[in-house]
């Protein structure tokens, strides 16, 4: 498995590539700006991107979406909770200085435990309610386990539930009943910030203790 995480867009969310070694098709996960940099990534490993993923639909996990779906051809994917706050892409970006263009219509509908393929690897979608209604992690197993999770999931913390959508009631419920139950070993690659583990997040999340 290929997987290369790096900052994006205005307030440098964590866009993630996934590739297959042996097919070089790709996934790209909330492309949140800076095309040409997530390209020139793609370039460089040789990869063809099939789907973007979205975690959610807050315009710093999209901004990038529509150009990098013109460029590359690849499939928007977002899970249709978050459609009414994907339609308000320009509103949610007034709201905090930014400018965007409209949105594409997306592609694909996310579902729930829908396994996404890509060569020979395979991602789980989970949904995980409570930052917003359609917040959604994916869970890659390879040799190793990773849990891209989005604005859910952070070190020692959650995400914020005092946005559009969200609840505190919710988003807790995701992350013990849905999250929680995956291996301890598994590498989690939050929305933003640094890297953490399952194993630490049960034991010293100060959401859960």
């Amino acid at each position: 498995m290929i997987i290369e995480t790096f900052q994006a867009g205005p307030l440098q969310c964590n866009c993630s590539i996934i590739a297959c070694p042996d097919t070089k098709e790709a996934i790209v996960v909330d492309p949140g700006g800076d095309v040409n940099k997530i390209i020139d990534k793609l370039a460089a490993r040789g990869l063809t991107v099939k789907y973007l993923l979205h975690t959610h639909a807050h315009f710093d996990h999209i901004m990038g979406s529509r150009e990098l779906k013109e460029k590359t051809g690849a499939s928007i994917c977002l899970h249709e909770g978050d459609q009414w706050l994907y339609d308000n892409l320009q509103k949610q970006c007034g709201l905090f200085g930014f400018k965007a263009t409209d949105t594409l219509p997306v592609d694909h509908y996310l579902k729930d435990e829908e396994i996404i393929k890509i060569g020979t690897l395979k991602t789980k979608v989970i949904h995980t309610p409570g930052h917003t209604p359609g917040s959604t992690c994916f869970s890659v197993e390879d040799k190793e386990s990773t849990l891209l999770s989005g604005d859910t999931l952070f070190q020692r913390s959650i995400g914020r539930t005092d946005l559009w959508g969200g609840s505190m009631e919710e988003i807790l419920k995701s992350i013990s009943e849905r999250l929680f139950v995956l291996d301890d070993s598994t590498t989690v690659i939050p929305g933003h910030g640094p890297n953490t583990d399952m194993w630490s997040e049960k034991r010293e999340n100060p959401f859960f203790n």
